[in-house]
């Protein structure tokens, strides 16, 4: 098999459209059904919900859990959620896979666990395969995309996405069979 990898000059918001063009050729060429994209306030979760057909495959929106930024609260529009929704994607919200517990007391403690070891070492292929591989997992937790199947997941550096991949998914309980077997795209700085 031979593919195209696209590499991003710079990352960041300025890519969200080539990566949603990216998607969409993999989906056609080759029949990808589940689909995860990250976002934040929505912006990104729009772009894809609206640009994707839905009613062919499963898009799955995945969102900071609540309280990421500070206690009850959540970054994602209430319009941004209503236009995900009516597109006919699922949005998920919860529990942030390395940003949980251990987060909590590596801060009270100045300790290194698990999962911040895992999240620093995934980021040395830049911030987007990291939040790949941790949002399939939450999706894969929620029973939002079907373990042991390749998927098509999008994710970014800060805002908008520029990193797109390919995943054989797993839940976070079987991280070990989780495996990138593609990165169609990513900011190469």
């Amino acid at each position: 098999m031979q593919k195209t990898v696209t590499y991003f000059d710079k990352p960041g918001p300025d890519n969200v459209r080539h990566c949603l063009e990216i998607v969409k050729d993999n989906i056609y060429n080759y029949g990808y059904r589940h689909i995860v994209v990250a976002t934040t306030t929505g912006d990104t979760g729009v772009l894809f919900a609206e640009g994707l057909d839905t009613r062919e495959v499963n898009l799955v929106v995945v969102t900071h859990s609540y309280g990421f930024k500070g206690p009850n609260s959540t970054e994602l529009t209430e319009d941004a959620k209503e236009r995900i929704k009516s597109a006919g994607a699922t949005i998920y919200t919860g529990t942030m896979i390395t940003h949980s517990l251990e987060t909590a007391l590596a801060a009270k403690f100045s300790g290194v666990y698990p999962t911040l070891l895992v999240a620093q070492s995934l980021r040395r292929f830049g911030e987007g395969p990291k939040v790949c591989c941790e949002i399939t997992m939450m999706a894969a937790d929620a029973g939002l995309v079907p373990e042991g199947e390749e998927i098509l997941v999008v994710a970014g550096t800060g805002r908008g996405a520029d990193t797109v991949t390919v995943i054989r998914s797993a839940a976070s309980k079987r991280f070990l069979e989780l495996k990138v077997l593609e990165i169609l795209a990513k900011p190469r700085g």
